[in-house]
């Protein structure tokens, strides 16, 4: 996710006609910069004014895009930038942006991110148990490899290690993600019992599903980012409303 600028916004019917003439790009309201919509996050205006995080896209209603991280939002809020921008584009129009709107961006993307493994889950792209990750990782099976954020350092490299075999990319350190969420968090995600590991099927000629995957843990992490705090990931972030 880009770090953004200024855009100015508009209603959701106009977005999707500049949709169409540039490739489903935004700009972002706070720095300017334009990326893939699907990489943004969008702000929702609600009819009261209250400002949401809406990473979806599908809130009614006028719409902001986003693309820095959750500390230059926070600067952005602190310093009145994010409602400057806001006003400037909507007239004036009475707005409420909450304090912790970031806090709630993050819990929004993170459980953005749950919905998309839970949907895997349900299609049947995700692959549970050490051992059937591993015996699938061998054979080439597997096309994305993730880690709970307090799995153990031993699981993670036995997994990883049947990984590049079946990737055939032995000695090149090829390692799977560890994500943001713990087990517990994983758990409720997907509806079983301790998730410490999974793995989204695939191979070298189909990556759909790990690529669907990859997208939406990128998006989270960029957002996120590792700024010397623990990124939210427990059980409980994927149940609070944002």
């Amino acid at each position: 996710m880009r770090t953004p600028p200024n855009e100015r916004l508009t209603p959701d019917i106009s977005e999707a006609a500049s949709s169409r003439a540039s490739g489903s790009e935004r700009r972002c309201v706070l720095t300017g910069s334009t990326d893939a919509r699907a990489s943004l996050l969008r702000l929702a205006i609600a009819p009261d004014g209250l400002v949401l995080p809406d990473p979806a896209a599908k809130a009614p209603g006028r719409g902001a895009w986003i693309g820095v991280s959750r500390g230059a939002l926070e600067a952005a809020i602190a310093d009145g930038s994010l409602k400057r921008a806001l006003l400037r584009a909507f007239k004036g129009a009475a707005l409420t942006i909450p304090d912790d709107l970031a806090a709630r961006a993050e819990a929004a993307l993170t459980r953005s991110f749950a919905e998309r493994l839970g949907l895997e889950l349900r299609s049947g792209q995700i692959v549970l148990g050490s051992a059937r990750i591993a015996e699938q990782a061998r054979s080439g099976r597997i096309a994305l490899l993730l880690h709970a954020r307090d799995s153990s350092e031993d699981g993670r490299r036995k997994l990883d290690q049947a990984w590049r075999v079946g990737s055939d990319a032995e000695g090149s350190g090829l390692q799977g993600t560890r994500l943001p969420l713990d087990r517990a968090a994983l758990s409720v995600a997907l509806g079983r019992d301790n998730v410490v590991h999974l793995g989204v099927a695939g191979h070298a000629g189909d990556q759909r599903a790990a690529d669907r995957v990859r997208h939406a843990l990128a998006r989270l992490m960029a957002f996120a980012q590792d700024d010397g705090r623990d990124v939210p990931g427990e059980a409980g972030a994927l149940t609070a409303r944002a």
